[in-house]
């Protein structure tokens, strides 16, 4: 029954009785019944479609509102509906990261006593975009706004969208030269922004004296201020409706609901045990300017993850074993965990759009306090969180996927995540102004594979389902550059019965700017961290930035003569090199480039997902039909999945020669058995190279780091390699 004293309580106190029930009861805000479900199903389920349309609808004005192509363009955006104390009850689509990041902020205002000072009144807008606070990233700037009815704070409407420049050291949003938070951009901590549902124009011109290209951020704040106040006259409408103690007591079911549903289709669609994975994720960056001056210049990180799923279906995944936090831009947070978690849970369970922190309650993190997933220290950098997010997170995908293997749901495995590599660029624009911006047409590289299908081209990337790169034209007016060239790019995706997706690579010719800045991020340089499955390969990795300078392409355009749109697929002369006269360049991620200037070509490539089942169980006819529309080389094809092709007699075409492709995959197989040796013999020959540390020094650091920090990673690698209980790597 509603309790109309605790509607009286100070927040702080309703906050910390609404975990105090959860705890007692294990349900949410003590509801062990939905009893308004029960009455009336029909208005329950109307009411919470209700409640999501005016998410999707707040969303989609204010994208027409935002002046960022990453909103606009991309859908770097999501809006949601919280509780008093802060639980999300329904969310637009978008950026799924968020369903407990914003929590988490609300949150952190009532227990650091904002009711009282600087206060919570009608009409107040607060902004954050500390990670540690409640965000996965600077460049992730929400703005929330309380809602009142007849007096009393009945919830808060949330928006949050992903700027594309952040004032750091280097222009764009994800800082990838951030070692420290001081050189990460314009914090923003938990601030009340706004009174009378209008910003501060202190807080404006901030802003302004701040960032290398305000418009974004200023307009976007405008645009979710906007969405906020959508969704709180809506919900004001609708409570005026139903009566502010039906939606008092039915706001705390949906979010039950949500958490019962999500332990439902857990134990519907997996098998209860222990699942393990892992993964690993680096950076060379050794002479390259800017990187890593105060850590080290190469390094690996293991990402071990184990989940464990329970009668009851609550998913818990425990990240004991991985790395210490390092003085890089890739730590991350519990919020950035939570981000990670749900953008997964909503592509693999919860796709209906019925999400909500009941999906978190059923759910549960550990992480092991002072690594790079829950740092000890709050200065560290958490700008290209991502980088390491995405590894691990697909390892999850992965596991989940083997859940739903093992529980018969076939058409459900997806191999999945997908880290892909961003550019950002800054210095003098087309007009003449400073400038600075992340580039977000990776929004849309390879997916992984699935375990009935090839992955999705150019459709997919982990944190953002909607996937869209955006348009040509959208891209040139805010960069000065124009596209000569997007392309798919061949052999992207990663190899198996169902290849991963493929990516693209685009090609830039620079014009009207005589200092044009790149840098590119997020993805390992040398390590594969798209994985595959069941025997599929990962994905290729060591993506190449090639740039031409001092060109002669004025001159070959005066003569029409033809220009380069890729790089082509000869391995050892590009088409750059084919066509274009002047200095040739090519940097191996990530890196910093010196400035170019107009008439200099560049081209960037992002990354596909990894590849389901054996390579020599691919359809040879669906490899010939890859090849002449680019996506794989006829060398793929014979190299890797075992398949000849030859020009068909009675067409322009190619076509697979079957007779021919069962015998070279005859003779693959038997060179994989003569290769092969018993997996115990493997064992033991590598044991003693581990016993005498034989690594590379990364890979020996990696070992020992883990083992320091965690007592049941350094127990579990002494027992499986067979070595004393006070064994320790040196390096």
């Amino acid at each position: 029954m509603l309790d109309h004293a605790k509607a009286r309580m100070p927040l702080r106190e309703r906050l910390l009785d609404s975990e105090r029930l959860m705890a007692e009861t294990g349900c949410y805000d003590g509801i062990t019944a939905l009893r308004l479900r029960r009455q009336d199903p029909l208005k329950f389920e109307t009411l919470h479609t209700k409640l999501r349309a005016f998410c999707v609808s707040a969303r989609e004005m204010a994208r027409r509102i935002s002046a960022s192509p990453g909103v606009r363009e991309v859908g770097e955006m999501v809006v949601a509906l919280y509780t008093p104390e802060g639980d999300a009850i329904a969310l637009s689509n978008g950026i799924m990261v968020h369903v407990h990041t914003m929590s988490r902020f609300i949150k952190w205002m009532i227990r650091e006593g904002y009711e009282a000072d600087p206060g919570i009144r009608p009409g107040d807008i607060f902004a954050n975009n500390d990670a540690f606070i409640g965000t996965v990233q600077v460049p992730d700037v929400m703005d929330v706004v309380p809602i009142f009815h007849s007096g009393e704070l009945i919830g808060w409407a949330g928006a949050v969208c992903h700027e594309l420049e952040a004032g750091g050291i280097t222009p764009g949003g994800d800082v990838c030269l951030a070692q420290e938070r001081f050189t990460e951009g314009l914090f923003v901590c938990a601030e009340k922004i706004g009174t009378n549902d209008e910003i501060r124009r202190d807080y404006v011109i901030r802003c302004e004296r701040n960032l290398r290209m305000p418009i974004y951020w200023v307009l976007d704040e405008k645009a979710k201020v906007a969405s906020c106040i959508d969704m709180r006259e809506n919900l004001v409408r609708l409570v005026d409706e139903i009566g502010l103690d039906y939606w008092k007591q039915v706001s705390k079911e949906f979010i039950e609901e949500g958490r019962l549903s999500q332990l439902a289709r857990t134990r519907q669609l997996t098998v209860p045990g222990i699942y393990r994975g892992h993964t690993f994720y680096g950076h060379v960056t050794a002479g390259k300017p800017g990187f890593q001056p105060l850590g080290d210049p190469d390094w690996l990180y293991n990402i071990p993850v184990e989940m464990e799923i329970t009668t009851d279906g609550k998913i818990t995944l425990d990240f004991e074993g991985t790395q210490p936090w390092g003085y890089h831009s890739m730590n991350c947070t519990p919020a950035g965990m939570d981000g990670g978690m749900f953008v997964t849970l909503t592509q693999h369970m919860n796709f209906e759009g019925l999400v909500n922190d009941g999906a978190w309650l059923a759910t549960e993190l550990k992480l092991p306090k002072g690594t790079w997933t829950n740092p000890d220290n709050e200065m560290v950098a958490t700008a290209t969180s991502w980088a390491l997010l995405l590894p691990a997170y697909g390892v999850f995908q992965r596991l989940l996927s083997r859940g739903f293997l093992a529980r018969g749901f076939v058409e459900e495995v997806f191999v999945g995540q997908v880290n892909s590599p961003m550019i950002e660029m800054g210095g003098e624009s087309q007009y003449g102004t400073l400038f600075g911006m992340a580039h977000f047409e990776c929004a849309a590289a390879g997916s992984g594979a699935l375990a009935i299908k090839d992955g999705l081209d150019t459709a997919y990337v982990g944190w953002n389902p909607e996937s869209d790169m955006g348009n040509i034209e959208i891209w040139e007016q805010n960069m000065p550059m124009l596209y000569i060239g997007r392309s798919i790019l061949p052999n992207s995706g990663g190899s198996g019965r169902y290849r991963g997706g493929c990516a693209f690579i685009s090609t830039w010719l620079v014009s009207k700017s005589s200092h044009l800045r790149l840098v590119t991020s997020e993805h390992s340089s040398r390590v594969f961290d798209n994985g595959g499955l069941c025997g599929g390969y990962p994905a290729p990795t060591c993506q190449m930035h090639r740039a031409v300078r001092d060109t002669n392409v004025g001159a070959l355009i005066a003569a029409r003569k033809p220009l380069p749109h890729t790089i082509g697929t000869d391995p050892h002369h590009s088409d750059l090199e084919k066509l274009v006269e002047g200095r040739h360049v090519t940097d191996e991620g990530p890196y910093i480039t010196a400035p170019h200037k107009s008439g200099d070509i560049f081209t960037h490539s992002y990354n596909g997902g990894g590849g389901y089942g054996d390579v020599l169980e691919r359809d040879p006819v669906k490899t010939a039909h890859d090849v002449e529309n680019g996506f794989l080389t006829a060398e793929a094809a014979r190299g890797v999945f075992g398949i000849v092709l030859r020009e068909a007699a009675d067409a322009d075409r190619l076509e697979a020669d079957l007779e021919a492709t069962a015998i070279l995959r005859g003779r693959m197989r038997q060179d994989r058995i003569a290769a092969s040796m018993p997996v115990r013999a493997w064992i033991a020959e590598e044991a003693g190279r581990v016993a005498a540390s034989d690594f590379a020094p990364e890979v020996g650091k990696m070992h020992a780091n883990a083992m320091r920090l965690s007592r049941r990673f350094a127990s579990d690698f002494r027992s499986f390699w067979g070595l004393s209980e006070d064994f320790t790597v040196s390096y």
